[in-house]
Formats: C-alpha cells, structure tokens, sequence
C-alpha cells in the first residue's frame, strides 16, 4: 500500500486529536503519535478498502495510550530523560520520506511547541522566562522541552559538534539610516534571535545550504528554512549559488586583532614620537579656541582633540578605496557588521557614533568617540536630546521639559542645586570648528605621507583575511584604519607615560554646530 494515502489524512488526523485534547499542544503531540504509528503499521494492512476504519481504530488505541503517558507527564513534570520511540529503530527506507512529509505537515501545526527548543537552547532563556514570554505554566514548559528532545533524538542523531552549542554574536550597523531604537528600531532587532546569529556565523567563510546549516546549528531543516527567508528579506545573507546562503557582512572574530597586535604597533613603531607631538601641539592650541569646554579637564579634552583631528584627517588625506554603501530595503544606506571577538585580543577600531540631527529645528550633531582606551561608552544623543542641550547652551534654559528630564536622567544635562541646567558635552560653533580644523591640518599634514604609507602595508595584509565576496566591505573597514590607528598612538602614549590616563568614566563626545540660529 502506498504511503503517501496518508497524506490526505493530517487534517482530519488533527482535527480528530484535537477534539480529545485540551490544548494545541497536545494535540499536535496526539496528531504526531497517531500519523507515525500509521506509518509504521500501513504494511500490516491487507486491504486498502479498509484503510479508514482501520485508521481511526488504530488512532482509538493510541489515544488511550497518549492519555496514559500524558497523566504521568503532567505529574512529574521536570523529568529529564530522552526516552527512546520503539518504533524509531525500526527505519525503513521505503518509509523515510513520508516520515519527512507527515513531520513537516505536523511542524506547521506546531510553532509553539517547536520554538520551545529555540529558545531554551539558541535564545539561552530560562523555563521561568519561556514560559512568562509564551504565557504558559512553567511546569508545562519544562514537559515540552523534553518532549520537543524526545521527539527531535531521531533527527539530531547526526548532528555535528556545534549542535546546540550556539556562539553568541553581538550586532551593530555602521552608515546611515532614520532609527531611534524604540518606535523604529534598528535593523539588527530583525535578526538578532540566536539561531539566526548561528546561521549567519556558519555562512561567513563559506557559502552552505539549509540541510549543512542544520547539521551544524543542531536543528532541523525547518527551523533554518523559516530564519533563511527572514535574513534574505533583511539582506544579512545572499543567495551565493542555488540552495547556497552566504553572510553578507562583516563578522569580526580574534583573527582579526591577533593581526592588529602583532602588526600594528610594530609598523608605526618609526614615527609614533612625532606623531605622538603632533597630538601634544594640537592640544596646546586647541585649548585658546574659546570653545564650551564643559568642565572637562584639558587631560580629558586631549583624547576628544586627537579624536577629532585624526577624523579630520581621515576625511582629508586618506586615499585609501571607499566603496559607497548600497541602499538597504528600508531606504537607509549601512551595512551590519557581527563580532564573535573573546576580548582577548584588541581590533583596530575608534567607535565613532554621529547623530547628524539633520531635518529638525535644531543646528548641531552629536558625536560620540569610543573603543579608545580609558574612555567610556556613551549613547549619541537623538535628535530632541541635541536641540534641547542647544536650547540651554544658547539661552540657559528651554521650554521642551520632556527632553530636558530625558536628557538629565541619561547624564547629558545636570541640574544644578539653584536650579540652573549644565550641559556636559563640549559644543564648538561653526567658526571655532573650522579654527580647530586649522590647527589639525597644521601639525598633521606634514606627517601624512609616512602616516599613508604605513597604514597602506598594514592593509595589504589585513585585507586578506576577510571573505573574497566581502572584498566592498573589507575596503570600508581597511579606510577606516586611518582613523582607527589612533587608538593606537593612545595606547603607545599612555603605556610609555607621554600623556595621563584620562579621569574616570571620562566620555568623549562632542557637540559641533552645523547651521546657524
């Protein structure tokens, strides 16, 4: 008897579990029991006019028995121990495909109950907090997690070692795009589950299909299929060849900086005095510009000022390749970038985070300078935030209290005890940027050359280890290390005493006037 008569029978099978359950779940438990043991007893079955009584007689038997184990699974129910199907050693190949059939037609019915596994093993999440996010008993997420092993034994059986050992990736975007996190989020919110970030970590360096993507994710094809077509819609991953997906970004991982530690330093080793001056002079002029300063100390202010004059000098004198960035399906232009990174080795990089706040009534932008050492992390300011701090720096107060409490709770303003509003980020206008600018271009132009020359060998090599078909994204970050070897000369300078350690938890951050009042 053919198997795939059965095929026609998953939703009456469904429909007639579910009348005898008392949740979805477990009818798609009963529904599952009863469609694989048809399978496995149809050759016993002599004739084929008798298949439907002898359907649903056969579903009446396993039934009681699903009854029978289901009272003993809700009262125990942190059992863990992955009990062996009878059936399941019994494989024949006659009835493997109709057992994928049957399994995919029934994992359609079974999202909850699937995603279980998910989220315990790829999300890292606790039963309690499953079962607050599925608002299920959390005794009932303990019972489905085992059954969801018991039920997966037979298909996890060949996985790789990477099975349900997940990396975790942190995500970000650089380029440009209108987010503010919260009514529009950025778009690694749309790919940031754990599965999706194995699936895109297995896909860097080559290129792999769906069934290759499960053996090393340690889930089964149709969990990879439903995350493939979301990170194709957010263009995280391409199709390299026919079944074939490919990662379409960056992921930095410690190759990267075990490059950097062992090359960087070494090779601007020559000029690093001069270099290390030139940042001393900056600084010497910089501070007679007259700018708000903030309160900040000038031992403070030095890292803000190499910061700037090196971003200046990037914007100037760098010619290494800069691809421009494709538009994205939300219309901004950006790229994600991944980073796998132990922490154990130090990537070139100054984060530079750049609020432009173009298109609102205020003038200035807000930059953020991090990954430098002894500087801490700050959010950029979004656009209210910005126009309310400009608000107190021209006039010393502002109507829009609503921002100015957002702006005091994230340390961006500080309420005097008279009442009075401080702003704690440095705000130059038009004019004393363009002076600084001077002041940079005076003592960094003469080193340039030499400075270009070493950053261009240190690419040569640096670029070969990023993917051939990343090789657009690769020249983005190699410019970038114009300005990234900055952190470099910091790191060079403290660690010989030619400069102070900056105060703690000292920001570098910097508001700079675009258009005039």
């Amino acid at each position: 008897m053919k198997y795939d008569i059965l095929e026609d029978y998953v939703e009456k099978v469904y429909g007639y579990a579910a009348r005898r359950t008392s949740s979805r779940e477990e009818a798609d438990e009963l529904a599952q029991e009863i469609l694989f043991t048809a399978v496995r007893e149809l050759p016993k079955l002599q004739r084929e006019d008798r298949f439907e009584p002898w359907l649903w007689g056969l579903a009446k038997n396993v039934t009681k028995s699903f009854r029978r184990s289901l009272g003993k699974q809700r009262a125990m129910y942190s059992y863990d121990t992955l009990e062996k199907l009878p059936y399941e050693e019994e494989r024949f190949d006659d009835q493997e495909e109709v057992y994928e059939l049957l399994r995919r037609q029934i994992a359609m019915l079974s999202a909850r109950y699937r995603d279980i596994i998910v989220l315990y093993y790829y999300d890292g999440l606790s039963t309690k907090t499953i079962s607050e996010r599925l608002d299920i008993p959390e005794g009932t997420v303990r019972w489905r997690l085992t059954e969801a092993r018991r039920k997966l034994k037979k298909e996890c059986a060949d996985m790789q070692e990477t099975a349900l050992r997940p990396v975790k990736m942190g995500l970000d975007i650089y380029g440009r795009g209108n987010y503010n996190g919260n009514t529009i989020p950025f778009p690694t919110a749309y790919i940031d589950d754990a599965l999706s970030q194995n699936i895109l970590y297995n896909c860097y360096e080559q290129p792999r299909g769906v069934e290759e993507l499960a053996k090393l994710c340690g889930v089964p094809a149709y969990y990879i299929e439903e995350r493939v077509e979301n990170l194709l819609k957010r263009e995280a991953v391409v199709e390299a060849t026919k079944g074939k997906y490919r990662t379409d970004f960056i992921i930095w991982s410690d190759k990267y900086g075990i490059y950097c530690e062992e090359n960087a330093e070494k090779m601007l080793l020559p000029m690093m005095d001069e270099l290390v001056g030139a940042l001393k002079g900056i600084a010497k002029e910089a501070a007679d510009i007259g700018f708000y300063k903030a309160g900040k100390s000038e031992t403070d202010l030095f890292y803000l000022y190499g910061a700037m004059a090196f971003s200046y000098a990037s914007e100037h004198h760098c010619t290494l390749p800069s691809p421009p960035l494709r538009e994205k399906y939300d219309g901004g232009e950006w790229c994600y970038v991944g980073t796998v990174e132990t922490g154990k080795h130090l990537r070139i990089t100054v984060g530079r985070l750049h609020s432009a706040n173009l298109g609102s009534r205020g003038g200035c932008s807000h930059t953020v300078y991090y990954s430098i050492d002894g500087i801490a992390y700050r959010d950029m300011m979004s656009d209210h935030l910005i126009n309310v701090c400009e608000d107190i720096l021209r006039g010393g107060g502002t109507e829009d209290i609503v921002s100015a409490a957002e702006a005091i709770q994230k340390g961006y303003i500080v309420k005097k005890q008279d009442g009075s509003l401080f702003v704690t980020v440095p705000f130059f206008t038009k004019a004393q940027k363009a002076a600084f600018d001077a002041i940079a271009e005076k003592y960094l132009a003469p080193l340039m050359p030499a400075y270009s020359e070493v950053i261009g060998a240190f690419v040569s090599g640096y670029k070969r280890l990023f993917p051939r078909h990343l090789q657009e994204d690769a020249d983005r970050m190699c410019r970038y290390m114009f300005f990234g070897f900055y952190s470099v000369i910091v790191r060079y300078a403290q660690r010989t005493g030619a400069v102070e350690m900056p105060s703690p938890d000292c920001y570098c951050d910097v508001m700079i006037q675009f258009k005039e009042p």
